[in-house]
């Protein structure tokens, strides 16, 4: 076994590997970016090095920098995590040729597997099946049109390098194919630098079916079960669970050697996944899709459910062991399901956030695991990719476990910018999860009749409450904040809003002896509630069990001078008490702005500075987490930029105002005949 290893990785993935090899008693060795330096990975490892500046392909992706750190750390091998460098063929040679072990395949199993057409074709000649349709070195467009009738529609253009969706096309009828051929060619030589192609019969109901193997370099091979993966946003995964709710146990032995066949066919060594796609009306019926040669970001939930640690065995294979597990060892164990945390706001159509974590609440309990890479006080990045943290729940049953992850997420919180928790929550809640009915187009369905929770009356008081035991007592009686005056105390009064819901809540009484009462105010129908009965007890950790009206629910929350942020079923509340001037800013009066809906860097400045802009032309592009988002005029005008092409921009920043046409035409005579003539 070895002694040092170096992990070249970042984020939860570093840390979960950190676990295991500190529980192996091998010396641990991170590294980092300089948008890094102060990342949890960094205090957990036991040597941490710097591999370059923030943008990922002068640290992370720099092979020459990675394969330095390890020599000056001395360490035997590296673990690549996933992402980053865990596929790249090359990095695993430079490895080699270092005389640094690689904890992986071989350069050439990890090329064979990263060319889909490739792969296709040699697991065609094991007999695994295929999906049906075209799949060769070298089709041209008019190879993909002649063959396209044969296969049937619709049908799935595919590129044959990268993932992730890029470059899909689904085409439904044959007068769609050319220019979704074009289009299909040109994503995918931006995205991978390759245009090969490919066609497939598209499944109307498709569902992701991975199997999880493991093979040593001494010839033996075996799986650890499936994983159902079909609930994507984007074709991106968001919730995993295994066993897949979908297959039976003859299906499931099926797949199972379909998975190891696959692997046999390159010499597979290591930890890897062998992706499936099945039609939801005929779940004995299986395509190969493609194999990760790599740990998947999912595997906690195989582990949950065999006991099996798959970082240690990707350990003791890379070190030559011999697999210790027979098949015949494998047994699974009940039902586990993730739900991955991203970096993002749901509600204003998934765009990434991030920043700085002000306060976060893990859950914890039976059957609960949480890989993360955040901690209170942390940054958040927004170069790289939004995952924070992984939530696992093991249960008896299918059930058990999703209901176990409902309430650990009910328990999740993350203070200082959005995430995707409320959502993850919510959607395991639909019936057709509940039940098991999943597709990979589920999400895309459904998005719309998912509710996210706004700010109530129930928000509201709660936020008064722990704003009022925050408040000082006591002292100079003309500054004290109890109500105190001569006679009867009179109720505190606070005037609050979240986003666009105002209230006034007015909390009487202290100790176990409070009461509230809200009144809604602005637009809304004015209403005088009564005053009921309220306590608020203390958990520790930031969490609050609150009584209001006989009804007591435990929230997380943190409290700061005039505001609170209240977290409850995932979603999180930021409530402040609004100050008693309200007026228009310098820049009400100037007309529409464009505020950047989330951190991120201006990869583009589309106009120039007072140039005249239409009703809907692309001013300014933001990029962030690798999406890019464009921002269009909402009127017709004369823009005034505030942000330059590679400034880094806050969430809500204005990086450009537009005078409407209207009141630019009130200026002078000069002006205008210039307007004109431009």
């Amino acid at each position: 076994m070895f002694d040092t290893v170096l992990i070249a990785n970042r984020g939860e993935i570093a840390c979960r590997i950190i676990a295991t090899l500190r529980r192996l008693g091998i010396r641990s060795v991170a590294v980092y970016s300089d948008a890094d330096a102060g990342a949890r990975h960094v205090a957990l490892a036991d040597v941490a090095i710097r591999i370059g500046p923030a943008p990922a392909a002068q640290s992370y992706l720099s092979i020459d920098a990675v394969i330095a750190a390890a020599r000056e750390t001395g360490a035997q091998a590296i673990h690549p995590g996933y992402g980053f460098l865990a596929e790249n063929a090359e990095f695993a040679q430079s490895c080699a040729d270092a005389g640094i072990v690689f904890i992986g395949p071989t350069p050439e199993a990890i090329r064979t597997m990263g060319d889909k057409i490739t792969a296709k074709n040699t697991v065609s000649a094991r007999d695994v099946p295929t999906v049906p349709g075209i799949a060769r070195v070298g089709l041209a467009d008019a190879d993909l049109t002649d063959a396209a009738p044969g296969i049937g529609y619709p049908l799935l253009i595919k590129p044959s390098a990268g993932g992730g969706g890029k470059g899909m096309h689904v085409v439904s009828e044959a007068g769609e194919l050319a220019a979704a051929i074009a289009a299909a060619r040109r994503e995918a030589q931006a995205s991978f630098g390759d245009d090969s192609l490919f066609l497939e019969r598209y499944l109307t109901t498709p569902r992701h079916i991975e199997v999880q193997v493991l093979a040593d370099r001494h010839g033996n091979v075996i799986h650890l079960g499936e994983r159902e993966c079909s609930l994507q946003r984007r074709h991106q995964k968001v919730i995993e669970e295994a066993p897949s709710p979908l297959l039976d146990e003859t299906t499931r032995a099926a797949i199972g050697l379909a998975a190891c066949e696959t692997a046999r066919s390159v010499a597979y060594e290591g930890a890897g996944t062998v992706e499936f796609i099945v039609e939801a009306t005929r779940p004995d019926e299986f395509f190969f899709m493609e194999m990760n040669t790599r740990l998947q970001v999912e595997h906690p939930v195989t582990e949950q459910i065999t006991g099996i640690d798959l970082v240690e065995q990707q350990l003791r294979i890379a070190a030559g062991e011999v697999l210790a597990i027979a098949q015949d060892d494998v047994v699974l164990n009940g039902h586990s399901i993730e739900a991955r945390v991203y970096a993002e706001d749901p509600t204003a159509g998934f765009l990434p956030t991030g920043g700085h974590v002000d306060l976060v609440s893990h859950p914890a309990g039976p059957g609960i695991r949480v890989d993360t890479a955040i901690d209170t006080g942390l940054d958040v990045s927004i170069d790289y990719d939004p995952m924070l943290a992984k939530v696992i729940a093991w249960g008896a049953t299918r059930d058990e476990a999703r209901r176990r992850l409902v309430r650990a997420l009910d328990e999740t919180a993350v203070f200082g910018f959005p995430v995707n928790v409320e959502f993850m929550r919510l959607l395991l809640e639909l019936p057709e999860v509940v039940a098991g009915d999943l597709d990979t187009g589920l999400i895309a369905r459904r998005l719309d009749d998912i509710a996210f929770t706004e700010a109530d009356d129930r928000v509201f008081a709660e936020a008064a409450l722990l704003l009022d035991s925050a408040a000082p007592v006591g002292g100079d009686p003309w500054r004290r904040h109890d109500g105190w005056r001569l006679g009867d105390a009179a109720p505190r009064r606070y005037a609050l809003h979240s986003g666009v819901h105002r209230r006034v809540a007015f909390v009487s009484g202290s100790g176990t002896g409070l009461s509230v009462r809200v009144e809604q105010v602005g637009d809304e129908p004015a209403e005088d509630a009564a005053p009921v009965a309220a306590s608020v007890r203390p958990r520790g950790d930031h969490r609050y069990t609150i009584d209001i009206a006989g009804e007591a629910r435990t929230i997380s929350a943190m409290t700061s001078t005039g505001r609170v942020a209240v977290a409850h079923g995932g979603a999180v509340f930021d409530v402040a008490v609004e100050r008693l001037a309200h007026g228009a800013g310098d820049d009400a009066a100037s007309g529409p702005q464009l505020d950047s809906p989330m951190p991120g860097t201006v990869v583009l400045v589309s106009v120039e500075n007072g140039a005249h802009v239409e009703e809907g032309d692309q001013v300014i592009v933001v990029e962030a987490m690798k999406m890019e988002h464009v921002l269009r005029a909402g009127v017709s005008g004369t823009v005034s930029l505030r942000a330059a092409q590679g400034d880094t921009v806050s969430r809500g920043q204005t990086l450009a105002v537009i005078t409407p046409a209207a009141s630019a035409d009130a200026g002078d005579a000069d002006d205008s005949d210039e307007r004109e003539q431009r």
